[in-house]
């Protein structure tokens, strides 16, 4: 048992291990969930941004035609677009940069991306889309409502599904130039800036539903089968510890059992020996009171060593499974006086049993566990008393009740008393012996029969055990 302290504390150890590492990589996970979630909202709001301005522009196209001072803009733009352009590359040929001139002057000098970074087409997207913002925003006014619906849409392409969004925009201080109605306070919500006037620092400000239950969603197969495999672990460690915790009490209840069964056996064959053994060694010939005693004192101890020995029989698990019931009429009260009769002729104490069993009753029974059970509560009632014992039946139609004057139960053993080898605890005294099956074959056989038994006790006056003819009396 040692050992298996030692493996049980090992194996937890293990577990608390692997369930940290994947903490750990759930973490990861999600942190790299997330950085694409971002980047995914950050493309749908440059896609969005698209859309809003091709709708804008159609919607004011004749106004732009008309406008004077939008249409030298316009040609100001083109000219930038035919400007010459000077390209920069490294050793290996790879493009590190564009300057842009017109009429010999630096216009825009623009570093090119890494190899890393997004492709030279999402780069000249988002320069045309700056430059039409530059060119429309001074003419036809944002709107924010269009933007919301566009960029809806967007997320929905991506399965990016927010309770919430707004967009409002704002300065490079974060002060809103159009405020967006539905907006109500940033609160818990995600927030994403997009620039789309770099030479005004103008951005978008984008707030949605926070984008972590929509991380969960995607994490949601590797999170459940994490959790199963724990659950899995952990329910069958449970069952294994649960399972050696039981074969350990059992081996302890055995350990008692056969430690209590050996001091019981041992008692009456000694005492038998000591009587055989008088009667052959002794001249007993012409003394027959003597000799009548020492058979009485054998042949009543080998009585008690059949009763021990049946009773352990009777335990057996093999036994019980086989065993059948053979049910017949019987007359409780007659029934009842012959048991208490025969108890009432022990000579260790002083007896006395009153039986009040109403005459008319009967009852379908094995007769033979019926005495069994019976003797097995008288028994008791006499073992645990003092010298003088007072025993009270009392029967009715729908149950049998045996009292007695004897030393009571703890109230703390009640709950265990049927319970397989348990004895209940008295200290130090050794008049009182046993090896704790009685009750246990008692209410065992009761179920067989589908008969209850309860205990009503009070330490220092006594028992009642009454046992229920029918499981669901009260």
């Amino acid at each position: 048992m040692k050992h298996f302290k030692t493996i049980s504390t090992a194996f937890i150890i293990v577990i608390a291990v692997i369930f940290g590492c994947n903490v750990y990589y759930l973490v990861k996970l999600y942190n790299s969930i997330r950085k694409d979630v971002e980047r995914e909202v950050m493309t749908a709001i440059a896609d969005a941004d698209i859309d809003d301005l091709m709708f804008r522009a159609g919607r004011a196209s004749n106004e732009l035609e008309t406008d004077e001072k939008v249409q030298e803009d316009i040609r100001e733009s083109q000219a930038r677009m035919n400007a010459n352009a000077t390209t920069y590359k490294d050793e290996n040929g790879q493009l590190m940069a564009i300057r842009t001139e017109v009429d010999g002057s630096i216009v825009e000098e623009q570093a090119m991306l890494s190899e890393n970074s997004a492709a030279y087409s999402n780069q000249m997207v988002d320069a045309m889309s700056r430059q039409f913002h530059i060119i429309m925003d001074k003419y036809i006014p944002l709107d924010v409502a269009v933007m919301d619906s566009v960029l809806l849409y967007q997320l929905s392409l991506r399965y990016i599904y927010p309770d919430f969004l707004c967009v409002e925009v704002v300065n490079a201080n974060d002060s809103v130039i159009c405020a967006n109605p539905v907006f109500k306070g940033e609160g818990a919500a995600d927030s994403f800036r997009f620039n789309i006037n770099p030479d005004e620092g103008i951005y978008y400000k984008v707030y949605m539903t926070p984008l972590t239950s929509h991380i969960i969603s995607e994490m949601s197969g590797v999170i459940v089968t994490i959790f199963l495999l724990l659950l899995a672990f952990t329910s069958a460690f449970w069952y294994l510890f649960r399972t050696v915790s039981r074969l350990r009490t059992i081996e302890e209840m055995k350990d008692d059992f056969v430690s209590n069964m050996t001091h019981e056996l041992k008692t009456p064959i000694s005492i038998a020996y000591s009587a055989n053994d008088a009667l052959l060694n002794y001249d007993t010939a012409n003394d027959p009171e003597k000799k009548t005693k020492y058979l009485m004192i054998a042949n009543k101890q080998l009585k008690r060593l059949g009763e021990l020995v049946e009773n352990i029989l009777a335990m057996s698990m093999e036994r019980r499974r086989t065993m059948k019931l053979r049910p017949e009429e019987i007359q409780l009260h007659s029934f009842v006086n012959e048991i208490a009769t025969a108890q009432s002729m022990r000579g260790e104490k002083e007896i006395a049993i009153d039986v009040d069993v109403d005459k008319n009753v009967r009852v379908e029974a094995d007769k033979t566990h019926l005495a069994n059970i019976l003797n097995n509560l008288i028994d008791n009632a006499i073992k645990y008393s003092g010298d003088s014992v007072e025993i009270s039946i009392s029967g009715t139609g729908r149950s049998l009740a045996v009292s007695d004057n004897g030393i009571g139960i703890p109230p703390k053993s009640i709950p265990y008393l049927f319970n397989k080898f348990y004895r209940v605890p008295h200290g130090n005294r050794q008049d009182v012996r046993g090896y704790g099956i009685g009750l246990y074959y008692v209410k065992s056989i009761l179920d067989k029969m589908g008969w209850s038994i309860e205990v009503k006790s009070t330490e220092g006056e006594g028992s009642v055990f009454t046992i229920k003819f029918n499981k669901d009396e009260q």
